[in-house]
């Protein structure tokens, strides 16, 4: 195990521009996940990041540091290459992931989506699920894994067993300003993922005025960021950059939304939301090899919510590759 190295050292380094090597990237997610690192400290960290930002390596050894900080989940082999799952980047009325997980889930993938709460003005899709009575976002891996063989999909938060530094930095970032930061959002999705042991993940990259990232370009530079570092982890990658200029749908609001992405399953809903789940999970899916609900029955969010209540191959897209509205570009 790598000697812990002087916080301020490292803080001062960053702050003056130089790059981290690996093993002081490693030090200081392991003084975040052991609480020896003062919260003000950390914060310092995040604006020095962000101010002067982090080069490919530096990125992929802190997402590697923060997969590391939890457990790294285990599936059985019988799952071998249905693992997938799903990450948007975030926005307003964006209610997606509660109607592809389950839509993924009936094509027989199996989906452990990790997920968070809002960050900036963006709603969290737990928040979402929260508005439900009774819904628990906490699981242990070995609910995780009940659930999955039952119903086929789980949403879930961080947890202290599950990429516990990550629990501390995003919670941070939304109170120090620093949510924008390229590597510091490429290694929080992606450690996450990491540590979901995917097959294959696709990734729904916003820009615009209600976007973390108001341009194109911007968010073409992220979505090229985590196909790379996602390709680097072993991980079969995909990215959709996607408009949000306005909400998704018609429903802004926790329960309201949860309403809509019913709707959705239920072959209603609007349908710039059912175009975006279409087109995503055309990308996510793993061709319906069997599994989770059976791969052919309808999708369902109430099994997924009754559980939670309770207790590969990626269709012809390979590794490293960035989509822009829809048609797949080579990274």
């Amino acid at each position: 195990m790598d000697a812990l190295t002087p916080l301020p050292a490292l803080i001062r380094k960053k702050r003056d521009g130089e790059r981290l090597e690996d093993a002081e990237i490693r030090s200081f997610v392991r003084g975040v996940t052991e609480g020896t690192a003062q919260q003000g400290q950390i914060g310092a960290m995040l604006m020095a990041i962000r101010l002067r930002g982090m080069d490919a390596g530096e990125t992929l050894a802190l997402t590697q540091a923060m997969a590391s900080s939890g457990r790294t989940l285990a599936w059985p082999p019988a799952w071998h290459g249905l693992v997938v799952d799903k990450h948007s980047t975030g926005g307003v009325g964006d209610k997606v992931s509660l109607a592809l997980a389950p839509a993924l889930a009936a094509c027989g993938c199996k989906v452990p989506m990790i997920s968070g709460h809002g960050l900036g003005h963006t709603g969290g899709t737990l928040d979402k699920l929260e508005a439900i009575p009774g819904f628990r976002v906490s699981q242990s891996p070995e609910e995780m894994q009940h659930i999955l063989a039952r119903v086929g999909c789980c949403i879930v938060g961080q947890s202290a067993e599950l990429v516990s530094a990550d629990r501390v930095l995003y919670g941070l970032r939304d109170v120090t300003a620093t949510v924008d930061s390229l590597p510091l959002i490429t290694a929080s999705i992606l450690s996450k993922k990491a540590a979901e042991r995917l097959s294959a993940l696709v990734l729904d990259v916003k820009f615009g005025e209600a976007a973390l990232y108001p341009t194109q370009e911007s968010a073409r530079e992220l979505a090229q960021s985590l196909v790379e570092v996602g390709a680097h982890l072993g991980i079969r990658t995909a990215a959709l950059l996607t408009r949000m200029e306005q909400p998704l749908g018609r429903a802004v609001g926790n329960a309201l939304e949860v309403l809509e992405a019913l709707e959705c399953l239920e072959g209603g809903g609007p349908p710039d939301l059912r175009q975006l789940v279409t087109a995503l999970g055309q990308c996510g899916d793993t061709g319906g090899h069997g599994g989770g609900q059976g791969g052919g029955g309808p999708p369902d969010l109430r099994q997924l919510v009754t559980a939670l209540g309770q207790c590969g191959d990626t269709g012809g897209h390979r590794a490293g590759q960035v989509c822009r509205h829809g048609s797949c570009v080579q990274s």
